[in-house]
């Protein structure tokens, strides 16, 4: 392997999120071969500090790695760390600054504190999924920076939530779960979309699914309630997102309707990370899951132990 063979397969790796595997047979040679190549110059900018520069704006997520013993493939879940501080220009810097084994408080915590003083007190925004461990971390050791909660994971909430409440009124009405013909079955994809995105059939289906039986109403009415949750993020100011948030994290929890009223209360839970959404322009942890989603997953086999158990 050349220098120049082993910095082309290192940027595919980070640029193009290609597999150590692929690149192996494009090159021509073993997963071996490439893999001792690549794994000092990786070892080298792990250990390089400089790398940690510059971040302000800091996500955290978790990733499932894999689902067989843990013996022999190592950690199930991996706890990834991404900067998406923004440039100059406006844009999002996204790069990867760290994967460790484990997702806990105190995995999350220990990553912070090796950081040092000095570097968490340039954080400003942390995202982070609703996952209240990670949330007690930057409690503990974040106390400059605004801990926003993710806006796809608020509505995520929501479409299970509603979710719920169909899988409910069907067994309750038909006694049994869903099948192919039975009303709420054959809506269950439209009930997850926007109801700006439905076209006029869909809207069609909507109601005559509604309008086959009483009960039916109460899943109208939680699809309604997610559908509000959906429409603070795209209120025309931040001011008017932040305003409509409010009137959720008041109405929701006194729903009648259990779920809606439990997507309340855990909102209401994360009134500060929910809210703080519209005071940080918006900030999200959507480029932390592009990144942690994507990375390559032979990087870590068995084959492949990273120094300390971690890539970066």
């Amino acid at each position: 392997m050349t220098t120049l063979a082993t910095l082309w397969a290192i940027e595919q790796l980070r640029r193009e999120h290609a597999s150590v595997s692929g690149l192996a047979r494009q090159l021509g040679i073993s997963w071996k071969t490439l893999w001792r190549a690549i794994k000092p110059v990786l070892q080298t900018a792990d250990a390089d500090p400089t790398r940690f520069e510059g971040v302000k704006c800091l996500g955290v997520d978790e990733h499932v790695w894999h689902h067989s013993n843990p013996k022999t493939r190592g950690p199930r879940m991996l706890t990834g760390m991404v900067d998406f501080t923004p440039t100059a220009d406006g844009r999002a810097r996204t790069r990867l600054l760290d994967l460790v084994p484990g997702r806990s408080r105190i995995v999350y915590a220990d990553w912070l504190q090796a950081r040092g003083q000095d570097w968490l007190n340039q954080i400003v925004v942390a995202a982070l999924d609703p996952f209240r461990g990670y949330k007690n971390a930057i409690d503990d050791h974040l106390d400059d920076a605004v801990a926003v909660l993710d806006a796809f994971h608020v509505v995520k909430l929501a479409t299970q939530a509603d979710d719920e409440v169909r899988r409910r009124v069907q067994q309750a009405t038909l006694g049994h779960r869903g099948r192919k013909g039975d009303p709420l079955f054959g809506i269950q994809t439209i009930l997850r979309c926007s109801a700006d995105n439905l076209s006029d059939k869909q809207k069609h289906r909507l109601q005559a699914a509604i309008n086959a039986h009483q009960a039916h109403e109460e899943v109208f009415i939680a699809w309604q309630a997610a559908q509000r949750v959906r429409a603070v993020y795209h209120a025309n100011t931040p001011a008017a997102g932040r305003a409509a948030a409010q009137q959720l994290l008041e109405s929701l929890p006194t729903c009648p309707i259990p779920e809606i009223a439990r997507l309340g209360r855990t909102l209401k839970q994360w009134r500060e990370a929910f809210l703080a959404y519209f005071d940080t322009d918006a900030a999200s942890n959507g480029p932390t899951e592009a990144i942690i989603e994507r990375w390559p997953r032979d990087v870590l086999s068995p084959q492949s132990p990273c120094p300390r158990g971690r890539f970066s």
